[in-house]
């Protein structure tokens, strides 16, 4: 289980790290499909290349969302924007004991093709990562 958990979160942190904007029609059709079938009702806002993977970022029922798709049309993980009110209480425990003074600008949930669940805080400068439970597990810069 730590060795999953270690994995999933060094993709994360390599798509968190490594993304560039690409064009639309730099985005091959099976990840378009992919995305289409999932969300027919949404426009891609930005599409980012992310190692190997492609990021779509949209606005659905005016809720900030992000989906991450290989290339062969799978989607590995769904980021969409929360209310502070929606995050584990320790998570907001963790930052008032931790980062005393600091708000939080946003906050997002993310759902792995796994149905694993973390929750992600931007503070100043600084991603906060905490698992389902809402421990912290790490910080990156932003």
């Amino acid at each position: 289980m730590k060795k999953l958990s270690v994995m999933m979160f060094g993709v994360l942190f390599s798509t968190i790290s490594f993304s560039q904007t690409i064009k639309e029609k730099d985005v091959p059709t099976s990840v378009k499909n992919a995305f289409q079938q999932k969300y027919p009702q949404a426009n891609v806002e930005k599409w980012e290349k992310e190692g190997a993977n492609y990021e779509a970022e949209f606005d659905f029922n005016e809720v900030d969302q992000s989906v991450l798709i290989d290339v062969q049309g799978n989607i590995i993980e769904t980021e969409i924007e929360i209310m502070l009110s929606e995050l584990p209480k320790s998570v907001t425990e963790y930052i008032k004991t931790n980062h005393k003074g600091q708000t939080i600008k946003e906050a997002t949930k993310i759902s792995d093709s796994k149905g694993t669940i973390t929750y992600e805080v931007e503070i100043k400068g600084k991603d906060l990562i905490f698992d389902r439970n809402g421990s912290f597990i790490k910080s990156t810069n932003d």
